[in-house]
């Protein structure tokens, strides 16, 4: 069998195996509604096993959460109906809030946590609202299911598939670490080539889409997960690595044919190692032996740190190629973590936490979920209609799970409803034609697997997001609207209510995201942009100045924020904006040693204002000034660190005028 085929086909018959002992054990424990814990198994399982186990993971952390707050919530208002539904409401707009704060599986615990209280209280609700006094017991019985279905679907997939997320992981960062090195030595060696810009730019990409796989990767391994703050580094040192590569590439093309021969003379520090990572089969070596190249990079550093410079442009290139060779040493870290080297060097990394870059888009998608469940609310208060309890849960399900899905979000909710409508003629058919003929729980699993193999081959093969979405949702609708129980119902009236909640409750998500949707990726772009000038404009005048690591953390909390269809020139921007923020703090703490401190203060003044070509025009004066200096005054490596810092903060302003003279507009 082709491996195309085979392993979607596995992948289908682990999903089935995952809803069958999920239903298993449900029935067993004789729960109130066994279907919630195939469902969940059905929602859990992904065909990577890392996502699948990080998923499962962070869904049991909602479910708790969820679970909890409904409880409290019941217990604050137990007999102030309006009370219950207000603060309902608002837990789900705080859910929203999160989801769309956080990343990766971290979002999709806050929005479990919010649908997780929709489901509880979707049993305490009469048909006009208020709360139950048996709202703890069913708190219990729905977070059980649920995680009974985590758990079983954790158990099939950790037991049929060894896992790959940490050797394409591996992979990824050897592979990124080789063509950084060995760009970086082409840009010292020979002539300036015109893709290497273009290469930088793809490289920053694939840098920022690490994220996912190395989420992945931490839900496979254990021992990863344990060495977390490695991983951040690695991934902290690459883009470090790809900044300096930038750096160097600047000044080199705004240098004299001299200047460009102190970047050959450069050139001959950096190890063999690194030089030569242009060679086939570089990557593998570095996977099978990630120390040999690290220990090489660590020597190179201190020797470039510690040479002897007589100008500031020596200096500037043998300090930028030393954090380069940082850099990498920091990859190749991770790398020998993630290849489980026995010789790897053992360290205590400073933990790298990006900040929340912008704050409109989530209090955007809170106001959405708070006016969504509060417009459903007061049409179920009006009608009295029995099922809206049952559409508040899709609803509030639709809207916090693609919170974060950004301008995807509205397509995303019209593919719920399209998939919703497209399973229930299938749940018809087996609930009221199939069902009834089989006594039997392996014949029951028997049905199942004829609408399960199929979705679970069609989600795992699909190459479109939006395909696999449908057929994630079709996976996941499928068994709350068979609703299998011990005792089973066979009430057409009751089956239809809920196939109309499900596809009202998905209509009103997808109806809320069109009237108030989700920022547009060129405005989200724009504002990025914006709230980084503004806050480097602030930086340079700012009376306490930030450490270099946090001004570092809000920058790739920027980065990793950016939309992919984002411009790579603005990837660009917001690396420059990084790298002279960095650049801004050192020169603002060693100039008062040097005398310059006013005429520093004036050059970032006018940066403040937007003046760049006065803040250039002061800088270079500066930079004058210290050569300038009379022969008795021989140049320290802290002033030509100094007057390097000037060189960077002009060529990047220089390069990037357009940018760093916008007026700020967030």
């Amino acid at each position: 069998m082709p491996a195309t085929l085979g392993l979607p086909l596995l992948f289908a018959i682990r999903l089935w195996a995952s809803v069958c002992l999920a239903l298993f054990i449900a029935f067993w424990l004789e729960l109130d509604s066994p279907y919630w814990a195939g469902g969940t198994a059905a929602i859990v399982c992904q065909p990577q096993l890392g996502a699948s186990l990080r998923k499962g993971w962070f869904r049991m952390i909602g479910t708790i959460v969820g679970a909890v707050t409904i409880v409290v919530v019941t217990a604050c208002f137990p007999q102030d109906r309006v009370g219950y539904l207000v603060s309902l409401a608002l837990f789900f707009s705080l859910c929203a809030f999160a989801a769309t704060v956080l990343r990766n599986f971290a979002s999709y615990a806050a929005a479990l946590a919010g649908t997780t209280a929709a489901i509880i209280a979707t049993a305490n609700l009469g048909a006009t609202g208020g709360a139950s006094p048996d709202v703890f017991l069913v708190a219990i019985n729905r977070a059980s299911e649920i995680s009974i279905g985590i758990a079983c679907a954790g158990v099939v997939l950790a037991g049929t598939d060894l896992g790959g997320a940490r050797r394409r992981l591996a992979a990824a960062f050897a592979d990124l670490a080789a063509e950084t090195a060995a760009g970086f030595t082409w840009t010292l060696a020979g002539p300036k080539m015109p893709s290497a810009e273009s290469e930088r730019r793809e490289l920053l990409r694939r840098i920022i889409a690490l994220e996912s796989a190395v989420d992945q990767t931490l839900g496979e391994s254990s021992h990863v997960r344990h060495h977390t703050l490695t991983l951040e580094r690695a991934v902290h040192g690459l883009l470090r690595a790809l900044d300096g590569w930038r750096r160097v590439a600047t000044h080199l093309s705004h240098s004299a044919d001299q200047e460009n021969q102190a970047g050959e003379s450069i050139l001959c520090c950096i190890p063999s190692e690194v030089r030569l990572a242009s060679e086939p089969g570089v990557s593998e070596r570095w996977m099978s032996d990630p120390v040999a190249p690290r220990r090489a990079c660590e020597s190179a550093l201190h020797a470039l740190l510690a040479i002897p410079a007589d100008t500031a442009s020596l200096r500037l290139l043998a300090d930028e190629t030393a954090t380069i060779l940082a850099g990498l040493v920091d990859a190749l870290d991770g790398l020998a973590l993630l290849v489980d080297y026995p010789a790897r060097p053992l360290r205590n990394p400073r933990s790298f936490r990006p900040g929340l870059s912008d704050w409109l888009p989530p209090l955007v998608n809170a106001a959405r979920a708070l006016v969504a469940i509060a417009a459903l609310t007061v049409f179920w208060l009006t009608t009295a209609w029995t099922s809206a309890a049952s559409a508040m849960v899709f609803t509030a399900s639709t809207i916090l799970t693609l919170s974060s899905s950004g301008d995807a979000a509205y397509a995303g909710a019209i593919v719920a409803v399209i998939a919703i409508a497209c399973v229930l003629p299938s749940a018809a058919i087996m609930k009221f034609a199939m069902l009834p003929a089989f006594e039997t729980f392996p014949a029951f699993c028997g049905v199942l697997g004829l609408f399960l193999i199929p979705a679970g081959f069609a989600m795992a093969g699909s190459r479109q997001p939006i395909t696999a979405t449908v057929f994630t949702t079709i996976a996941f609708v499928f068994l709350p609207l068979l609703a299998p129980t011990n005792q089973m119902s066979y009430d057409t009236a009751q089956f239809y209510n809920s196939a109309l909640a499900s596809i009202v409750g998905g209509g009103i998500a997808a109806l809320a995201l069109a009237l108030m949707p989700p920022l547009s990726p060129a405005l989200r772009t724009r504002r990025l942009l914006a709230l980084a000038l503004g806050d480097l404009r602030r930086l340079a005048v700012a009376r306490r100045l930030p450490k270099s690591v946090d001004w570092e953390n809000r920058m790739y909390g920027r980065l990793l924020a950016l939309p992919e269809q984002a411009d790579p020139s603005e990837r660009v921007q917001l690396l420059a904006a990084l790298s002279v923020g960095c650049e801004i703090i050192h020169l603002r703490h060693f100039a008062p040693r040097f005398a310059a401190a006013a005429k520093l203060n004036a050059a970032l003044t006018a940066f403040a204002r937007g003046n760049c070509e006065i803040s250039i025009g002061l800088l270079r004066q500066i930079e004058r000034d210290f050569a300038s200096r009379p022969d008795t005054e021989r140049p320290t490596a802290t002033m030509l660190r100094m007057r390097g810092r000037i060189l960077v903060v002009c060529e990047a302003l220089s390069d990037h005028a357009t940018f760093f003279k916008k007026e700020q507009r967030a």
